[in-house]
């Protein structure tokens, strides 16, 4: 099941409205594309990022994969508990399993990402 009130990258992140900022993620459907996922690499808080441009990796049994920006702006925090515990990104995705928050340059920026509809015809789910 696709969260009806994230926006979504073609990249497979899932982007969360929080305390003015953004949370960020990958979604369910990647996730289980990667199989079980082993370590994770994530920026530091300050940390410029670009909207479309790798921030992190994460490592999974399978392969390696970049993680994308899905906006512009500012690292604010990290989810250092992936560091001991990249099972959560399996786990639960869309909770305990998220990377990062970004403070983004264009507070209006994750309005122009895909709705849930358009990210279940992307990945051709129902």
């Amino acid at each position: 099941m696709i969260p009806e009130d994230l926006r979504y990258t073609d990249q497979h992140e899932w982007v969360a409205p929080r305390n003015g900022g953004v949370r960020v993620g990958i979604t369910h459907f990647a996730q289980d594309s990667l199989g079980d996922i082993v370590f994770v690499t994530l920026p530091d808080p300050g940390t410029a990022v670009e909207a479309g441009q790798p921030f992190g990796e994460v490592e999974s049994t399978k392969s390696v994969s970049e993680i994308y920006a899905p906006v512009s702006g500012t690292i604010t925090a990290r989810n250092d508990e992936l560091a001991g515990k990249p099972e959560l990104i399996n786990s639960d995705p869309y909770g305990a399993g998220w990377l990062v928050e970004i403070a983004p340059a264009d507070p209006d920026a994750a309005d122009g990402l895909l709705d849930a509809a358009s990210y279940a015809a992307l990945t051709g789910q129902s």
